[in-house]
């Protein structure tokens, strides 16, 4: 039996995708084009192995900006997903505009 996993794209559809994601939409993931959910479209949270599900409630990790050498793809997702960029400008944007103004402050 095939993984599976939901996903909302746009028109806030839900599709069950099989995982692993092929490249194309794992890029739209990486991006914010695609959000994993839950079957129901209810906000989806990975637990980490050995720990038991957190709450959406649960006070969320504050995210890191990518490694340097991390693709343009997680740069966009990051821009969009921690500093509320609309995708299509972060898209718009080359990686070292990206990395140089939502990079990790010294």
């Amino acid at each position: 039996m095939t993984e599976t996993g939901h996903f909302r794209g746009s028109g806030n559809v839900v599709w069950e995708l099989s995982l692993p994601l092929n490249e194309v939409m794992q890029e739209q993931l990486t991006k914010g084009y695609l959000l994993r959910v839950n079957a129901d479209g209810s906000a989806y949270v990975e637990a980490a192995a050995g720990e038991s599900e957190m709450s959406v409630d649960d006070a969320p990790a504050v995210e890191a900006p990518p490694p340097t050498s991390a693709s343009k793809a997680h740069w966009v997702g990051y821009a969009h997903r921690v500093h509320g960029i609309p995708i299509d400008d972060a898209e718009a944007m080359t990686k070292n505009d990206l990395m140089e103004r939502f990079g990790a402050q010294a």
